[in-house]
C-alpha cells in the first residue's frame, strides 16, 4: 500500500476515534478534559495507527520537543510501537537540546535507544542524503516557533531536501505554531539575501505550522530547484486553530532550545532576534533571553520612559538593569529594558523592535552600533531597513512598505493552509 494510502486510512481512523470521544461516557470528564486534549499533535496521531511505517526502516529528524503530550520522546514512543527506527538526526542545538546556538553535538550513539545520533546542523542536503541510505522513510518533528530566522524550518527544508535527493518519502508530524496562524509581520525576505537564516521569500512572522510550510516548500521552491519530485506526506494536528494561545492547545511546553526557555520568549522574538544584528545584548546568559535588551551605555530607566510615552500597541517597558553570564556584554551591567506583552493580539514585534532600535540610535547615535558584517540583513531579509533608520525614517513609514508583499504573501499562502480559524 502506498504510503499516501496509509495516511488516508489513517486520518480515518484518528477521525473516527476524535468523534468516539465526544460520547455520552465521556461527558462527565468533558470540562476537566478539554483543554488537555484541546489539540492532538502529528506525532500522537501517527502512534495510534503506525500502521504507515510497517516494514519501513525509519529514520527521525527531531529534537527535545519531540514528545507526546505525556512528555513521552518520539524515540522512545516509537520503538515501544515496535516502529523500526534506525537512525535519529539532529538540528542546530542537538537531539538533546543542550547546546548553545550555532552548535550540535557531533554524532554518537545515544547510551538510552543504542540508536546512531546523526548531527545535521550546517550539512548540505547532498551530505544529508548520504546519511539517509540506510532507511526507507524520513520523519519531521520538532516544535516551531513561528519566526523565519529560527533554523529548524531550513532544517527542515534541507531534510526534504535530501530525501528528494535520495528518493525516500518525507513525512512532517505537524504541530502548533506558538505565536499563531493569522497575523504575519515584517519584510518578505530578498532572495538576495538568502541564508540558513532566511531560504525562501516569506516574512519574518510567517503564521504557518511546519507542515504548511513543508507544503509551500515543496511546491514553490524544492521541486522547481531539484527538478524532482518529493514524496511528502504531513500528518495534520486535530482540533488546531489558527487563533489558538499556545496554552489553549494543552500541550506541555519543551523548550526548543536554550534561550527560547518559555512561551512567552516566543511573543517577542520575531522582533527581538533583530538586536543579534546590533552591539545591544539581547538578554542571552540570562534568565530572560529575548526578554531584556540593553547595553552598558543605556540609561534604563530614561529608555524605558521614552519607549512608553510611544504607546506601542499590546506592549509596555519596564526598566531593567543585568549581567549577562555569556555572549555580549558578559559580565558587565548592562542597562536596558523589558518587554511585557500586555495584548497579544495588538502586539507587533517586529515593528516594536525596529521602534526600539531607532529610539536607542537616536539617544545614543556615538554609542549604537549595527554588527559590522551587517547580519541584520540577514535576519531581515534585506538592506533596506537598517539604511532606512540610518537615515531616519519613520519606523511606521518603513513597516508601510512591506505591506504590499505580505498581503502578496498571504495570497500565495492560501492552498497550503491544513487549519481554519473557527
Amino acid at each position: 500500500m502506498a504510503l499516501s494510502d496509509c495516511f488516508r486510512l489513517l486520518c480515518s481512523f484518528v477521525l473516527l476515534g476524535s468523534l468516539a470521544v465526544g460520547g455520552a461516557g465521556e461527558l462527565a470528564d468533558a470540562k476537566e478534559k478539554q483543554i488537555s486534549y484541546a489539540v492532538q499533535t502529528g506525532i500522537e496521531r501517527l502512534l495510534e495507527d503506525p500502521g504507515m511505517l510497517a516494514g519501513k526502516r525509519v529514520g527521525l529528524i527531531t529534537n527535545a520537543t519531540g514528545v507526546t503530550r505525556q512528555l513521552v520522546h518520539d524515540v522512545d514512543a516509537l520503538l515501544e510501537k515496535k516502529v523500526n527506527l534506525v537512525a535519529v538526526y539532529g538540528p542546530e542545538h542537538g537531539i538533546r537540546g543542550a547546546e548553545q546556538a550555532g552548535s550540535a553535538t557531533d554524532t554518537y550513539r545515544d547510551p538510552k535507544s543504542g540508536l546512531p545520533f546523526y548531527n545535521v546542523y550546517g550539512k548540505k542536503p547532498e551530505e544529508m542524503a548520504r546519511l539517509l541510505s540506510g532507511v526507507d522513510v524520513v520523519l519531521y518533528d520538532i516544535q516551531d516557533v513561528g519566526s523565519r530566522f529560527y533554523t529548524y524550518t531550513a532544517t527542515m527544508a534541507y531534510g526534504m531536501k535530501a530525501a528528494a535527493l535520495a528518493g525516500k518519502p518525507f513525512v512532517v508530524l505537524d504541530r502548533p505554531n506558538p505565536i499563531g496562524g493569522e497575523k504575519v509581520e515584517g519584510p518578505v525576505l530578498d532572495p538576495r539575501y538568502r541564508s540558513f537564516v532566511g531560504l525562501y521569500p516569506i516574512p519574518i512572522r510567517h503564521g504557518m505550522t511546519a507542515g504548511e510550510l513543508a507544503l509551500l516548500f515543496r511546491e514553490q521552491f524544492i521541486e522547481k530547484e531539484l527538478g524532482k519530485k518529493l514524496d511528502l506526506t504531513v500528518i495534520p494536528m486535530a482540533g488546531w486553530k489558527r487563533g489558538m494561545s499556545y496554552e489553549e492547545t494543552g500541550l506541555p511546553w519543551v523548550l526548543p532550545s536554550p534561550n527560547m526557555p518559555t512561551v512567552d520568549t516566543t511573543a517577542v522574538y520575531p522582533g527581538n532576534c533583530l538586536f543579534e544584528g546590533t552591539n545591544l545584548s539581547e538578554g542571552r546568559g540570562t534568565t530572560r533571553p529575548f526578554e531584556w535588551i540593553g547595553a552598558p551605555y543605556i540609561d534604563g530607566w530614561e529608555l524605558a520612559q521614552a519607549l512608553n510615552r510611544l504607546d506601542l500597541p499590546g506592549v509596555h517597558f519596564r526598566a531593567a538593569y543585568f549581567q549577562p553570564a555569556f555572549s555580549k556584554h558578559a559580565g558587565k551591567t548592562v542597562g536596558g529594558v523589558q518587554f511585557y506583552v500586555t495584548d497579544p493580539d495588538r502586539f507587533e514585534p517586529v515593528r516594536t523592535a525596529l521602534t526600539v532600535i531607532a529610539e536607542v540610535k537616536k539617544r545614543y547615535p556615538g554609542q549604537f552600533a549595527w554588527r559590522r558584517d551587517h547580519w541584520i540583513d540577514r535576519l531581515l531579509g534585506t538592506d533596506e531597513v537598517r539604511k532606512a533608520i540610518d537615515q531616519g525614517v519613520a519606523v511606521p513609514d518603513i513597516v508601510a512598505k512591506w505591506q504590499g508583499c505580505l498581503r502578496a504573501f498571504e495570497e500565495r499562502r492560501k492552498p497550503y493552509l491544513l487549519y481554519g480559524s473557527e
